[in-house]
Parts: C-alpha cells; sequence; structure tokens
C-alpha cells in the first residue's frame, strides 16, 4: 500500500508547477458506477453522504463533495488541494472536547488529526464502563476515523471493471494499477496520471452500461433534481394561496403539483431500491406527509370542504421542513434491508397502512390545536366548534381504521416472520395503546361520553402517543425485535415536542374550562 501511494504521488510532482483544472474535480465524475452496501450507484451519492457523516457538510471552499472524496481517495493532488488537510469534524460533546483539547465556541478537530489520535479514542472508550453518551460519542468518533482511513487509504470505493464479458468490482487502489490504468497510460503518454485514471474511470463506467444498464443513472437523476426542495416551495405558496386568495382554483392545483412532485419523489426511491419507500425514519415522514396531503385532498373533495387541504398542507410542510432541516435525526441514504423487511408484500401493507395512519391522525392534530389557539384567543364561536369536531371526527375515523388494519397486518407478519402473532415488543405495544386511546375517543364521541368541549383537547393530545410510537421507540427506547428503524438524534426533537404540546393544552384549557361550566 505505501509502494502504492508513493509511485501515485511521483506523478504529483510534476503537475505542481503548472495550473489546470484537476481531472478529479471535473463534474463527469459524479456518474462514475460504484458497488457499496450491495447495491450499485452512482459515486456522487456516496461521496455527499461520507462526506457529510465526516465533517456535516457537503462542499469545502470551492469543492464538491465527489471532487472532495476523490482527492481524499488519491491522497495527492496539486498544492491548491493540501488545504484538504484542514478538513474538520465538529465536536459536541463536552468530555470529547476535553480529551481533544478542543474546547472553544465552535468545537472542531481536522480529520487528519482526528485519524492521529485514533489510538488515545479507542483506549478512552475501551475504559468507559458505563454505555452513556460519552461512550457513543467516542463510537462515532471511531467510525469517522475508520471511514477517513479507509477513503484516504482507496479501500473505501469499488470501481467497475470489465473482465471475460463479466463486471468485477476491484477496490479503488487497485483499480489505478490495473492493467487497464497500464495500458490508457502506454497509450497516452503525453496525460499525466489523474487525467489517465480519469479516463480510466469514464471507461469503466461505459464498461459497466454495456453490460448492465444506466437504471443506476435514476439515483443522481433523484438526487440533483432536489425535489424534496421543490415540493416545500409548491406546498408553502399553495397554503399561502389558499388562505389568501378566496378562488379555490389556484392553491388546489399547486396542491395536485405538489402532490404529484412528492409521487415523483416515492416513485424514484420505488424504483431506487426496489421496495416500498417505508424501511427507515426518513421515509415514513416522508410517506406520512404525502399521505396526509393525499387523505385529506380525498376528504376535501368528497365534503367538498377546503379547510382539509389547508391542514393537509401545513402538515405536510412540517414534515418537508424536517426531511431537509433534521437531516441529524433523518437520514435520506437509501441502504440495503435488514432480512425480516424483505418481504415486500408485508413492507408495503402493514408498514404503509401504520404510517398513512399516523399522516390521517395528524390531520386531526393539526386540526384541534388550530381550534385550541382560536379558542384561547376568542375568536370561534361554540357552533363553529361543533363544525370542526366533526371535521376532525373524519380524520380520527380514517386514521383508527388504517392503524387497525396496520397492526392486524403486523400481527399476521410477526407470526410469518417470528412464528408468533403477538410479544409485547416495545413498537407493537406502543401501536396497541395509540390504537386503544383513539378507539375510546371515537365510542366516547359517537356516545356522547366525551362532551364537545373535551373532545378537541383529547384530540390534541392523543397525537403524543402517536409520537411515542413513531418516535419514541426508535429514538428514546431503542428495544426490542424492530431495531431496524432505530436510531439517534431526536429524543431532544420529541422532548421539545412534548413540552409544546402540553404548554399549549395548559394554555387554552381556561378557555374550554368556560365553556364547560356553560354546559
Amino acid at each position: 500500500m505505501k509502494f502504492i501511494l508513493i509511485f501515485f504521488s511521483l506523478f504529483s510532482v510534476s503537475l505542481f508547477a503548472t495550473p489546470f483544472i484537476h481531472p478529479i474535480c471535473q463534474n463527469d465524475l459524479d456518474s462514475i458506477p460504484i458497488l457499496q452496501n450491495g447495491r450499485v450507484k452512482p459515486l456522487k451519492v456516496h461521496a455527499l453522504e461520507s462526506i457529510k457523516h465526516l465533517t456535516g457538510k457537503t462542499t469545502f471552499l470551492n469543492l464538491k463533495a465527489t471532487q472532495i472524496f476523490c482527492l481524499l481517495s488519491l491522497s495527492m493532488g496539486p498544492k491548491k488541494y493540501e488545504e484538504l488537510d484542514k478538513l474538520s469534524t465538529p465536536i459536541d460533546h463536552v468530555e470529547t472536547q476535553k480529551l481533544l483539547a478542543t474546547i472553544g465556541n465552535h468545537p472542531e478537530v481536522t480529520l487528519k488529526e482526528l485519524s492521529e489520535k485514533g489510538d488515545l479514542i479507542r483506549s478512552t472508550y475501551r475504559g468507559i464502563k458505563e454505555d452513556n453518551s460519552y461512550k457513543k460519542d467516542l463510537s462515532k468518533l471511531m467510525q469517522k476515523i475508520q471511514l477517513y482511513q479507509d477513503i484516504t487509504s482507496g479501500n473505501n470505493w469499488t470501481v467497475a471493471e470489465l473482465s471475460n464479458d463479466h463486471i468485477v468490482w476491484p477496490p479503488f487502489y487497485q483499480f489505478f494499477t490495473s492493467q487497464k490504468i497500464q495500458t490508457l497510460r502506454e497509450r497516452n503518454s503525453e496525460m499525466s496520471m489523474p487525467q489517465v485514471l480519469h479516463q480510466g474511470l469514464l471507461e469503466s463506467k461505459n464498461d459497466y452500461i454495456k453490460i448492465s444498464g444506466d437504471k443506476y443513472l435514476l439515483e443522481l437523476t433523484y438526487i440533483n433534481a432536489h425535489l424534496v426542495e421543490f415540493a416545500l416551495s409548491t406546498t408553502l405558496l399553495a397554503l399561502l394561496i389558499l388562505i389568501i386568495i378566496p378562488r379555490k382554483l389556484f392553491g388546489l392545483s399547486l396542491t395536485a403539483i405538489t402532490l404529484f412532485i412528492q409521487l415523483s419523489i416515492v416513485t424514484c426511491r420505488v424504483l431506487i431500491s426496489g421496495r416500498a419507500p417505508v424501511t427507515n425514519m426518513y421515509e415514513t415522514v416522508l410517506f406520512s406527509g404525502f399521505g396526509a396531503l393525499l387523505i385529506s385532498t380525498i376528504i376535501a373533495i368528497i365534503r367538498k370542504e377546503k379547510r382539509y387541504v389547508i391542514v393537509g398542507l401545513c402538515y405536510n410542510f412540517c414534515t418537508l421542513m424536517m426531511l431537509i432541516f433534521a437531516d441529524g435525526m433523518l437520514n435520506g441514504s437509501i441502504g440495503p434491508l435488514v432480512p425480516v423487511l424483505r418481504d415486500n408484500f408485508w413492507l408495503s401493507t402493514h408498514v404503509t397502512c401504520v404510517i398513512l395512519s399516523y399522516g390521517a391522525l395528524g390531520l386531526s392534530w393539526m386540526m384541534s390545536n388550530y381550534v385550541l389557539v382560536l379558542k384561547r384567543l376568542g375568536k370561534i364561536e361554540n357552533k363553529d366548534q361543533l363544525y370542526f369536531s366533526d371535521l376532525i371526527y373524519t380524520c380520527l375515523k380514517v386514521g383508527t381504521t388504517l392503524l387497525a388494519l396496520g397492526v392486524i397486518l403486523g400481527g399476521v407478519w410477526a407470526d410469518y416472520s417470528w412464528g408468533r402473532f403477538w410479544g409485547w415488543d416495545p413498537k407493537e405495544t406502543w401501536s396497541l395503546i395509540v390504537l386503544c386511546i383513539y378507539m375510546a375517543i371515537l365510542h366516547g364521541k359517537s356516545t356522547s361520553w366525551i362532551p364537545p368541549y373535551r373532545f378537541i383537547p383529547l384530540t390534541s393530545g392523543a397525537f403524543m402517543s402517536v409520537m411515542m410510537a413513531w418516535f419514541g421507540v426508535n429514538y428514546i427506547l431503542a428495544t426490542g425485535l424492530h431495531s431496524y428503524g432505530f436510531s439517534e438524534g431526536g429524543a431532544i426533537f420529541l422532548l421539545s415536542f412534548f413540552i409544546l404540546q402540553i404548554s399549549l393544552l395548559a394554555w387554552s384549557a381556561k378557555a374550554f374550562k368556560q365553556t364547560q361550566l356553560a354546559h
């Protein structure tokens, strides 16, 4: 390995004196196919994920993620790119800051320095017996060190190479010493080694496309289209138009465009992954927003009530904001499935029903909170409150029906996968708790056991159980057989949600108490 790096670096010496655009910095390398985590994807996708994981950003100076990734893989380049040694990663935990001596307003450490302190981090990690936040932070740093070392050694990604009419996938460091590169070097003696390597990568792309086709490029198109950002823009515009302009046509047209954009997002992820787009937290949030807007639009057409569309757009706006700005909590990467999820029939029925139910129940939550605010501000009469209760009741019926269907299908899938219909797994238990809560509210509403002035606050507060089943089990409990969905970074978000929701209920309680006394 050292010989290879020394050999390759010798060719860079002759390049230092002459200004030029480094071949590795050209955008056509974005579409190079690589094999990563069991599937073929464009180099840009892997580079974005890797650089974002290492630094929290996707650019550095004037370089994009693919350019940074390739230059790190080469461990060489013109002098102006020696500044890649300044690539840094944030250090958030206080104890880790003390360990690495990076205390400050914005504590960071360069990846090069972090790699050099790998032994210190590993020994400190092994010395911590308790599984606390400090140990988890050190574990993340060790993962970053491993990734950085894999990239800089050229061992992190594989390149397509044609061998006897078949595609093989040698690591990058083997590829640039392969027969293909040597042949190109002999054939184009006037070209520098980086230029030869660039040409070799493009030829590997053409070889792969000839044998396997260019389906993998759909993911590059999806990444470059920024469809989530477009959907957020059209959602906000449709919402403003529906509120400000009395005519519904413009707002409903933009809503239809938003649905089409999000359907395109869902379709792209299905075609790229070959499965239903509901296998991680990012996808469930995405599908929940899309499902809520679709359900609200259908109900609005049936009931001829545009308030449903407005609430659907509000909920969808919240989910899209999370997808864009909560990237530390939601990871949009398309990864391989664990074995239990590889049955697409159950994945496409059980999980889809549950997430659609969350979307419908989310509509009831947003509409209930809207009424709570209006009631507290004295902007709504009792007859209007009864009308809104009827609108909320419709959303509850749809959401509870879908949730019940999802829970039953989940039990059948559990029997098929684990040999038992029910096992009181935390995810199963909380799904049942949510179903029982909403069935009780529905029953109380239909039998007048729950009076109108209590129905809306109860519906508003009930959504906290949904958030616990949806986010809490994954981010806080993180135990049970549903471990494939567990993530980190959402505990603060969930705690903030609970505090805000409880505060809203407490703030509006006075107005509903007056309604109770009036009855």
